[in-house]
């Protein structure tokens, strides 16, 4: 199932494709996601081997789902044991045991030192 995040006045949208039309399921408060089309169906599944970095736009019943610059990774969420808020820009890890390890993104700025 094709299936895209469409945020716009203040709204998230989940949407679905219909037979080539995208049908709503789901309105909600977008939050801190900046409008735009999200294509969910292009998320490739996390490699566990590699650190994600970057906001979570949005999380089902099954997966959890990450942008990573332009790309969209998603998560199992079963590997989690307190799922991430959309909207919050989170690291993601697993350990040995495949569990997700979630920490604060580092956000470099580029400012002058004094």
């Amino acid at each position: 199932m094709k299936q895209r995040l469409l945020v716009m006045n203040g709204q998230r949208i989940i949407q679905t494709d219909n037979s080539g039309a995208w049908t709503n399921q789901k309105v909600e408060k977008a939050g801190a996601l900046k409008p735009g089309i999200y294509n969910l169906y292009m998320a490739k599944e996390a490699d566990k081997s590699k650190s994600h970095d970057g906001m979570i736009v949005h999380a089902d019943t099954n997966k959890v789902y990450q942008q990573i610059g332009k790309n969209f990774v998603m998560h199992s969420k079963e590997n989690f044991d307190i799922v991430p808020e959309v909207g919050s820009v989170k690291s993601i890890n697993y350990d040995a045991s495949g569990k997700a390890v979630v920490t604060q993104a580092v956000k470099l700025s580029r400012g002058r030192s004094r």
